[in-house]
């Protein structure tokens, strides 16, 4: 067994999570539906690396996802902190025993109501006719159209909650609310105040504990997904814990995401605001980094205007832009998964499997030690026929922000992803084309590549019910794109489009400078320059000026490892 156990922090890694998890629990049920692709039922993707099995008090089997959500108190919704399996199990505050003798006068809050999507998942768990679907009658089959189209509305029009739309039961150890945090996020929108936040009471220990709890319960970890919402307080408790795991876990790589909303990325309206953020970026980025192998940015400022004209964003939604952004990391952890194939076995249906740990040395651990890489993402990712030999690099947009060109470098280093390729109409490309034509885009590139792997699955990304409406009228029911585009015509969902074929990259390369420099430069603006405006802030989040300093070493390192000729780097390290 190669387990991975998933950390996610914050209300937006959750929000990502929850599509993740959706996408997995679709797979499952496809492998088992008798009336599904049989490209679902080919059983090379070990689904054990995720989930866990176990069964409740009364002896019931549960397979749940190896998994800790950690987000701001209230940010559940309907859903309870001890899950829906093991019954609600009482919290801490309802065994107290009272003491107090005189009057006292309750209030209870109004119970957060379930949507029409959840109401609907409630009914379909107590429904005990045992009927297929597939015995139902033609008439049964139009009502349930109307019925996830209603559900489908219902989620299109009002998500407040990553559990909204959560079709996933949870284990009693996944689900933690920081108390003193807030559900609404301007209230938890710098380093300091995460800090301040994980300082109270037991939270670390608390979060600690369930860590420990699905670590030592496996027999050979492979390592840690880890997705930080890094935009705010979030961030310095998922630093809180990444140093726990580099104390306790030393050899567990951990692959770090952290990830941004588009809303997020609105300027504050004043000066001091403007240096909260500045400063929050470059701590966030530092600390994080000192305590992560591998590290992917992830949230651009518009989705709408940065990604395929195949797709339809809306930005100010969370439960569109993370549909995105959960697909690309599915994406990428497609090899963790895969069986490991012998030489003489026939590739037919997979290739390329890696665990996290070969990853993580593969861009990071090569010459240039560089830890910061970025995330492509070809959503439908094109056909791969003879007419379009050599376009999946074309197509491939990067989810990563403030990146720069990287077609002179000579020193990157790139892992692809690619399932369920189409190669003409809805037909299966072979796992032999996909890499004859990717090998073949990359030998024609001036500049080559440092080292490329690639991983190949035929199965493609499963669209699952409570997915939003974005794709356009040229995407078909398994992503292959159509003919014409219909004018006017409604974007689709999971009604219409039942797969997509993907393609996702993380590359390690030069690229990632503006990144980095921006961090680093504000960091000298703001926080070590002499007379510098957020010294007092800087001090008042906890950190003394030696920490700052090291802090700028540490970015000093990562431009250097990337352009020894770099005058800021340089000049930080006479």
């Amino acid at each position: 067994m190669r387990e991975i156990v998933t950390i996610q922090v914050g209300d937006y890694a959750n929000y990502i999570g929850s599509h993740f998890w959706n996408f997995q629990d679709e797979l499952l049920g496809l492998a088992e539906d008798p009336g599904a692709d049989p490209v679902f039922k080919n059983g090379l993707l070990d689904m054990d690396v995720f989930y866990r099995a176990g069964e409740t008090q009364q002896g019931i089997f549960t397979y749940c996802p190896r998994m800790i959500s950690i987000g701001s108190r209230g940010s559940l919704g309907s859903l309870s902190t001890s899950g829906t399996l093991y019954g609600n199990i009482p919290s801490a505050d309802s065994m107290a025993i009272a003491t107090w003798t005189g009057n006292a006068a309750r209030s209870v809050a109004e119970p957060y109501k379930k949507n029409l999507f959840l109401q609907s998942l409630s009914e379909e768990d107590h429904d005990d006719s045992g009927i297929p679907a597939s015995d139902s009658k033609e008439g049964d089959s139009s009502h349930r159209r109307e019925r996830d189209k209603d559900r489908i509305e219902c989620l299109e029009n009002g998500v407040n909650s990553w559990t909204d739309y959560s079709k996933v039961q949870y284990h009693p150890k996944t689900l933690y609310e920081l108390k003193g945090s807030w559900a609404d996020v301007n209230k938890f929108d710098d380093y300091g105040i995460g800090r301040d936040v994980i300082a109270e009471g037991s939270h670390a220990e608390e979060m600690n504990e369930r860590l420990r709890f699905f670590i030592e319960e496996c027999d050979h970890i492979q390592g840690i997904q880890f997705i930080v919402d890094d935009s705010g307080g979030f961030s310095s408790v998922a630093v809180e814990y990444l140093e726990n795991i580099a104390d306790e876990y030393a050899n567990t790589p951990v692959l770090l995401y952290n990830v941004r909303d588009p809303v997020s990325h609105a300027l504050p309206i004043n000066q001091r605001g403007l240096i909260t953020r500045a400063l929050h970026d470059a701590v966030s980025f530092s600390k994080l980094a000192s305590f992560s192998k591998l590290m992917v940015p992830v949230g651009l400022p518009s989705l709408r205007s940065n990604l395929s004209p195949l797709l339809h964003v809306k930005d100010e939604k969370l439960f569109y832009s993370s549909a995105i952004y959960a697909a690309a990391i599915h994406s990428i952890s497609v090899p963790f998964r895969l069986e490991p194939l012998r030489p003489s076995t026939n590739s037919t249906y997979a290739s390329g499997a890696l665990e996290i740990g070969e990853i993580v040395h593969l861009l990071a651990g090569q010459a240039r030690q560089n830890p910061v890489t970025i995330l492509d993402l070809a959503m439908p990712a094109p056909s791969f026929t003879e007419n379009n030999r050599g376009a999946i690099l074309k197509y491939l947009n990067p989810l990563t922000p403030e990146i720069g060109e990287d077609d002179e470098d000579p020193y990157a280093v790139e892992s692809v992803t690619v399932h369920g390729a189409l190669h003409s109409g809805c037909n299966r490309a072979l796992i032999s084309q996909v890499k004859n034509s990717i090998c073949a885009e990359y030998e024609g590139r001036s500049i080559k590549l440092k080292f490329l792997h690639l991983s190949m699955f035929l199965c493609p990304l499963p669209i699952p019910l409570p997915f939003p409406s974005i794709f356009t009228s040229r995407v078909g029911r398994h992503g292959e794109l159509l003919e014409h585009e219909f004018e006017g015509g409604e974007p689709k969902g999971s009604l219409d489009v039942e797969s997509v074929p993907i393609a996702a990259r993380l590359r390690s390369s030069k690229a990632i400078l503006p990144f980095i420099e921006t961090r680093y430069m504000n960091l000298h603006k703001y926080g070590l320059a002499r007379g510098s405006r957020g010294d007092e802030l800087l001090r008042d989040w906890g950190f003394g000026r030696e920490e700052v300093e090291d802090m700028g070493e540490n970015m000093s390192r990562m431009l250097l490892a990337l352009d020894p000729l770099s005058e800021e780097a340089s000049s930080d390290s006479d």
